[in-house]
């Protein structure tokens, strides 16, 4: 029966393995495009005393071709020179009689045209009042910060330059619709919270847009989601401006070139530092890093991906290795366990979400489940893991995961079922149920054995804690992940150490309670496996190099510890 099994998941991966051809060419790194922020290049200009033209002119030169330019608002038009904006309270003290109203706002552009474009731009009640030779247009709150549409001069000065133009549109409750939007823009990257006509004309907006959306990874933006369902993405990366700033040029560059090369990056947005020589030592680092990595500078573009309708052989797998697991326990337990994991998998993600979590737990677990002692029990669940990994990218990889905008389901469930399945399938089967409780439940505990245990809990409650990355992370691991990610691509901790466990716990004559746990940590590297896989926006072959780095990383540290012990244990015996 389970040779059969074996059968079907391997006639089940060679289809799924093939399928992935075509992801494998959608995702391939680059082109990328750098990108200046508009307003920190103005500052830069403004402290200097340059020329914004020229000072734009050279981080072009620089590797810097994107520019991203914001809608202006009213204090920006300001700004510029091109109006003069007071309080109704105020105009009122140098001319009472002229009109003005205590309490409203008053605007006055340098030219009718910029004028007719505010009024338009806004849909608040409005006054006009003829005063100085000027004319004067007035609202009845605070409009400064309210956006009135882009500098398209500009924009269109600086496309001829060579620049790619992103565009950063502001929404306002307050703004008339539809607003208009400059041409040209090669990307649009909306500013704020908010994405442009949110709450209200999301589903207008799409026919407005004219280039693809930039979706900034991490960013809350309300909205986002909807409008990148129907519009092609751009996936950009862009660090908080208060902490890019807070950073060496060489340690942003290296993020940057990560996001491009590890995560499939396109926009990579940044900010100028107060001090030239960082921004120009930034570029120079992240231009020559991106050409050492093979990956070009130019005009990227979305990213579409539809398999081939054959991935779906896939699911013959996840079926089969559903029964292997069920027959690694006594029955009806194990019948009872499959179908659970089916039911609850179909349950809490629907059939669409269903597969790829199922992939992830089973697969984890089948290794350690059902080999119990010997090496081949790690090369057995390295194999199924990096099998459930086919399945599992096979089933999720589309246009919307691909590009981050759809994540994986159920990433608890994925670290916390595979040690529980492993430590079930591991324990004695030669007692029922009720004689291993009643055992359980006698045996006298050992203050060595309460120490282990507890220490194994804090374990556990670490990985746990520190599976969306990084609060619970200590200033010696960013330092050792910032030296093997100068080397390589960095494997998961979590898989070191499991796979370390694993060695540690197939060498050597431990109690069986204690190899039990031992391997059970050794499924939490079968987890991170699935679990880095899971991550769709991150190239395949990225995930598969951190999981041979980590496999290698983890046997070379669990020799080191199992010899150790071993030489301890002669020690002790002597």
């Amino acid at each position: 029966m389970k040779r059969v099994l074996i059968a079907a998941i391997v006639l089940a991966l060679l289809p799924s393995l093939y399928a992935l051809r075509t992801r494998v060419t959608a995702e391939h790194p680059g082109p990328v495009v750098l990108t200046l922020d508009e307003m920190s290049a103005r500052d830069e200009a403004a402290i200097r005393g340059v020329d914004l033209d020229e000072l734009l002119d050279h981080y072009r030169d620089l590797g810097a071709r994107g520019l991203g330019v914001y809608e202006m608002r009213v204090e920006d038009w300001v700004a510029r020179g091109k109006a003069v904006y007071s309080d109704g309270n105020t105009l009122r003290l140098f001319q009472p009689s002229a009109g003005f109203q205590a309490g409203w706002y008053y605007l006055s552009p340098t030219s009718q045209s910029d004028l007719e474009k505010i009024s338009r731009a806004l849909t608040l009640p409005q006054q006009r009042v003829a005063w100085f030779g000027r004319v004067w247009i007035g609202f009845p709150k605070d409009v400064s910060s309210e956006p009135i549409g882009a500098d398209a001069n500009f924009i269109l000065e600086r496309y001829r330059k060579g620049n790619f133009i992103v565009y950063r549109p502001r929404n306002s409750l307050l703004r008339r619709w539809p607003p208009p939007l400059p041409e040209p823009v090669q990307a649009y990257v909306f500013a704020g919270n908010e994405v442009l006509g949110f709450p209200d004309h999301l589903s207008d907006l799409p026919r407005l847009l004219r280039a693809p959306v930039g979706v900034i990874e991490g960013a809350k933006q309300d909205g986002v989601k909807n409008v990148a369902a129907v519009t092609p993405v751009l996936r950009t990366f862009s660090l908080q401006k208060e902490w890019q700033l807070k950073l060496s040029p060489d340690a942003a560059a290296q993020k940057y070139l990560l996001a491009a090369r590890e995560r499939g990056q396109q926009i990579l947005y940044f900010r100028l530092w107060p001090d030239p020589q960082k921004s120009e030592r930034f570029l120079h680092l992240l231009t020559s890093g991106l050409k050492t990595s093979g990956i070009a500078l130019g005009d990227p573009s979305p990213r579409n991906l539809r398999l081939p309708p054959y991935k779906y052989s896939a699911w013959l797998g996840i079926l089969a290795g559903l029964v292997l697991l069920a027959l690694s326990y006594p029955q009806p337990l194990g019948a009872s366990i499959s179908a659970a994991l089916l039911l609850g998998a179909l349950l809490y993600s629907g059939i669409s979400g269903a597969g790829p979590l199922l992939a992830a737990i089973v697969f984890a677990s089948l290794g350690f489940a059902q080999y119990k002692r010997g090496f081949r029990a790690w090369l057995a669940a390295l194999a199924y893991a990096l099998t459930g990994a086919v399945f599992l990218t096979a089933l999720g990889s589309n246009t919307a995961t691909i590009s981050g905008l759809r994540p994986f389901k159920g990433v608890f469930l994925t670290l916390a079922l595979p040690p529980l399945l492993v430590m079930l399938a591991q324990a004695p089967q030669e007692k029922s149920l009720k004689e291993t409780l009643l055992a359980l439940w006698d045996h006298r505990i050992r203050i060595g054995e309460a120490l282990l245990a507890f220490l194994a809990l804090i374990a556990l409650a670490v990985v746990m804690l520190r599976r969306g990355n990084s609060d619970f992370v200590s200033g010696m691991e960013l330092h050792l992940r910032a030296l093997l990610q100068d080397w390589m691509v960095r494997p998961r901790f979590k898989e070191i150490f499991g796979h370390a466990s694993a060695v540690v716990g197939l060498t050597q004559p431990w109690p069986n309670w204690i190899r039990v746990g031992l391997l059970a940590f050794a499924a939490l590297a079968d987890a991170s496996i699935l679990n880095s896989f899971s991550h769709y926006h991150t190239p395949l072959f990225v995930s598969l190099a951190r999981t041979i780095n980590g496999a290698v990383v983890g046997l070379l540290c669990g020799a080191v510890l199992a010899g150790s012990i071993w030489v301890i244990r002669k020690w002790w015996s002597r």
